[in-house]
């Protein structure tokens, strides 16, 4: 580490200025034996935090048995200050509880220094600033010492630190030493947004629609009487595929199959199911003579399988024994027989159910084609959004069709309309990818509150809240969290090394860049050619001391994207290069 101060020189200088103050004269013995370091010694952002261990070396016959040393960290940046935890020194004769450094052994301490990250922090200065006294000598009170040239404030200067505001804000600043510039945001390069999950839409450009109507026949019979052949039922059948001939968009499939119910030789019932269907395709063609549709018939014989879904709909005593019978014997006779033997309910079965099951049965299949992509997007660009419902509206936004601002239009929509864990979920996704965070919590919790706890609302909220700075509320979510998340997890704490080996792509290289590990960071984001990955493969450049590549992929960033043009004269990894070796 660099030996950032040889802070007893700076001291002593101060020291002998005190007029008749000399308990730190003979401070300035080994005063050039001092060291401080700063680790790291460019400052990182790690959890919403910055922090570094100031470490100080006193050796031996250096600090005085009655002097006391007083070091405060400060952040300074334009705007503001933040001060944080100040630490005390002292000498083995003052009856204080500060560390004490002996004199004759000298002594080591590490001051861990800890900030709340405030975006100004990108572009400051980490100062440290003292303050001396002599308890049992004339400098009673601490006075400030200029830690760059040793000098203690004029008579001037005194008073204008004494009457506080602004001017005195500057001098301290000119006072205090800066051991370290700048603060590493790489972290906040990390895109959680690109972890969210969508949920599923439930949306399908085709889809099958089933109307049925039976043609019930008397118990033997596959004749058809004419009042058989007109019912409610078959009215409404014949209409609604009357209807859909006219709609370009429906493709019609209608089956005639014949059954017969359970009861009876099972020979005789297949063939009597067979002459059913053929009777009831007869039929319906008479039905559907002005739809035009070919007709397929087939039979099944005894209908087990509606006995069974009857009787389960059935308010029938003992049905379940029924259905047990039903589950456990496979011959059909088997069943006939033990169903026969509880004569306490084949009553009711002979009575209520059989005789829906003596039938033929017109099935209309339908596949319905939906709306094309172009068609859903002219809607919404006219505001016609009471054309779409809400599986449109959800499909719609998650194709790349639409802009990003349409796509949060769209989900707001519908989350407005329906009210769903879905609908407020996607948005939620769509407002993080946008980077409006506050918004994106908002949309997650009324996913939370719509009743939604899904796999994915769970995962986002564990990545909102990384969004946010908040760890210690994403650690409630991670653990039912998918891997990406909890490697994401992982480096928002500053675990690289270990979310490096579960991420891919551009998280991967900024988790690998962060880690020093620029070969594999490079690897990651070799085919990525957005604005982000030229703009990291510039640090990276930098890190590997390539200016050219550096120049190259910082202005394509910045062509792709401008922004990137102020943001490197902020960035405490280019801006030192920026109109030097690097040409924007």
């Amino acid at each position: 580490m660099k030996n950032l101060f040889k802070l007893s020189a700076l001291l002593v200088v101060a020291v002998m200025t005190l007029t008749g103050c000399n308990c730190f004269k003979k401070m300035a013995k080994h005063q050039d034996d001092v060291k401080l370091t700063c680790t790291p010694e460019v400052l990182v952002l790690n959890n919403g935090r910055v922090e570094a261990d100031v470490k100080v070396t006193f050796p031996e016959e250096y600090f005085n048995k009655k002097a006391v040393l007083k070091v405060t960290p400060v952040m300074v940046f334009e705007g503001g200050e933040v001060a944080g935890t100040t630490q005390y020194f002292q000498g083995t004769k003052v009856d204080d509880n500060y560390t004490v450094i002996s004199k004759d052994n000298g002594g080591e301490y590490t001051m861990h220094v800890s900030f709340p990250y405030d975006d100004r922090m990108e572009c400051s200065e980490l100062q440290l600033r003292a303050e001396v006294k002599c308890p049992k000598g004339k400098c009673k009170e601490f006075t400030l010492v200029n830690l760059n040239d040793g000098a203690i404030p004029t008579k001037e200067q005194a008073e204008i630190l004494a009457a506080g505001g602004a001017e005195a804000d500057m001098l301290k600043r000119q006072f205090g030493l800066t051991i370290a510039q700048g603060v590493n945001t790489m972290q906040r390069d990390l895109d959680y947004a690109a972890a969210m999950q969508s949920m599923e839409s439930g949306y399908k450009n085709v889809i099958t629609e089933v109307t049925k109507a039976n043609y019930m026949y008397a118990i033997n019979s596959s004749t058809l009487s004419s009042k058989a052949k007109k019912s409610d039922e078959l009215t409404a059948f014949q209409q609604k595929a009357a209807e859909q001939m006219s709609n370009d968009r429906i493709k019609q499939n209608i089956y005639v199959n014949g059954y017969a119910s359970p009861d009876g030789p099972e020979k005789f019932n297949d063939k009597l199911s067979a002459k059913r269907s053929e009777s009831g395709k007869k039929a319906a063609e008479q039905l559907l003579k002005e739809v035009g549709l070919p007709l397929d018939a087939a039979s099944y014989g005894e209908d087990w399988e509606g006995f069974k879904e009857l009787v389960a709909a059935s308010d029938i005593e003992d049905k379940e024994l029924i259905l047990s019978v039903l589950n456990s014997y496979e011959s059909s006779s088997e069943r006939e027989n033990q169903i026969k033997n509880m004569s306490q309910v084949f009553e009711a079965l002979k009575n209520d159910i059989l005789p829906q099951l003596r039938r033929a049965q017109l099935v209309n299949s339908s596949d319905i084609t939906g709306k094309t992509d172009d068609e859903m997007v002219a809607f919404v660009r006219n505001g016609q959004y009471d054309k779409l419902d809400e599986k449109e509206m959800l499909h719609i936004a998650s194709t790349d069709k639409l802009s990003e601002r349409e796509q949060i239009t769209v989900l707001e929509k519908a989350a407005k309309e329906y009210k769903s864990a879905t609908a407020y979920n996607n948005l939620g996704v769509a407002y993080a990818k946008a980077g409006e965070t506050a918004k994106a919590d908002e949309a997650f919790a009324a996913a939370v509150k719509a009743g939604g706890n899904a796999s994915e609302i769970n995962n986002n909220l564990a990545l909102v809240n990384l969004m946010k700075g908040d760890t210690a509320a994403a650690k409630s979510y991670v653990a039912a969290a998918t891997a990406e998340t909890k490697a994401l997890a992982a480096a928002a704490e500053g675990n690289y090394a270990s979310a490096q080996s579960q991420l891919d792509g551009y998280n991967a290289a900024v988790a690998a860049a962060m880690n020093a590990d620029y070969t594999a960071a490079k690897q990651f984001i070799a085919n990525d050619t957005t604005a982000k990955a030229d703009y990291l493969r510039a640090i990276i450049a930098v890190k590997q001391g390539d200016m050219a590549a550096a120049t190259a992929q910082l202005n394509s960033a910045i062509a792709k994207e401008p922004a990137y043009a102020e943001r490197c004269k902020k960035d405490v990894n280019l801006r030192e290069y920026i109109g030097k070796d690097i040409i924007l």
